[in-house]
């Protein structure tokens, strides 16, 4: 019996060592599977995130005319009510992480500005704002159109009149 004994002991832990081998393969299996499910959530959460951001992105770019609009009546009448009103407006927006660009005695920045127009003045500084620009969450929403100076134009001006002299 004694040979019996250590083949059972032997086949015994040749058992315990496969299933102990077996046991480390599930737990493996179910932290990949735990890992795929994490990095499933995150990547869900992120396109979640992604679609409210450019819905958000959507609904404010069809705001903004609104607002240009009751900014540019702002302009031609001294109604305190308007004024509360695009007041409130612009309160909300910034709520919403909208901020206005600003381009007043700015250099021109193609990556806020959109040069609509060249105009006699201080080389490539913004000279007027055609249309305000705006930034959500420091990303352009839509960049500022402006006009910009450019001193080719004082030069070509001058040229000409001195031409026509000629």
């Amino acid at each position: 019996m004694d040979k019996n004994d250590n083949k059972d002991k032997e086949v015994k832990k040749d058992e315990v060592v496969h299933l102990k081998q077996k046991i480390s393969e599930l737990e493996n299996q179910v932290k990949r599977t735990l890992a795929d499910y994490q990095n499933l959530e995150k990547r869900v959460a992120e396109q979640r995130r992604d679609l409210i951001i450019n819905a958000n992105k959507h609904l404010l770019l069809r705001l903004l005319p609104v607002l240009d609009t009751l900014m540019f009546a702002l302009l031609h009448t001294k109604d305190k009510g308007l004024e509360l009103s695009v007041q409130q407006f612009l309160d909300t927006l910034k709520a919403e992480g909208i901020k206005r660009i600003e381009t007043k005695d700015k250099v021109f920045d193609p990556k806020l500005m959109e040069c609509v127009e060249a105009t006699e003045g201080e080389e490539g500084k913004v000279i007027s704002e055609v249309m305000a620009g705006y930034l959500l969450n420091d990303e352009v929403l839509r960049p500022a159109m402006v006009k910009v100076g450019k001193k080719e134009i004082l030069k070509q001006v001058q040229d000409d009149k001195d031409k026509k002299v000629n």
